[in-house]
């Protein structure tokens, strides 16, 4: 899927380094509800399973790639597949803090909304994000979600509890 400046694309055996370092970036791990190091067998054998459906497995994953540098910069994810309901979760990362704030999050944040509303018909998509989250909480307010609630000490972290916000979008042609 290619949008804008940027291209989602599946998941490819090169991957295997990039998702290594990332999984495994211990910086990321409270916000991906992370508390230990993925292997890269662990990995590799999810790879191998990621040309599976949506609808087998209720998630999918795909890597951010900037066009004009050829460079994959981050993932985007759509967990919690609900069929019945017609919803799913959705994670993002820009791992390189290079390319974070020059709008490539919003890029793959909008082109995987309509995939997922124009391609999987859902009804609505939702985010959970750490309140101190102020880049993550500003990039879902500018793509179109809306604060849906808010989940007090929710996550233990090193210093103590945060609360974690929802949003959602529903689905704008419905």
């Amino acid at each position: 899927m290619k949008c804008e400046k940027i291209k989602l694309r599946a998941l490819e055996p090169e991957d295997l380094e990039l998702l290594y370092d990332w999984e495994n970036n211990d910086s990321y791990w409270v916000i991906s509800n992370t508390v230990a190091p993925f292997s890269k067998y662990t990995l590799k054998r999810y790879m191998e399973n990621s040309h599976k459906s949506i609808y087998e497995t209720g998630q999918l994953r795909l890597m951010i790639d900037i066009l004009d540098e050829k460079k994959t910069i981050g993932t985007i994810d759509i967990f919690d597949f609900d069929p019945f309901h017609m919803r799913a979760g959705i994670g993002i990362l820009i791992a390189d803090e290079a390319h974070r704030r020059k709008g490539y999050a919003s890029m793959a944040l909008k082109c995987l909304t309509s995939y997922c509303f124009k391609t999987l018909l859902l009804h609505q998509l939702y985010c959970n994000i750490l309140a101190n989250n102020c880049e993550s909480i500003d990039l879902f307010k500018k793509v179109g979600f809306t604060q849906a609630g808010i989940k007090k000490d929710w996550v233990k972290a090193a210093d103590g509890y945060l609360d974690e916000y929802m949003f959602q979008m529903i689905n704008p042609k419905e």
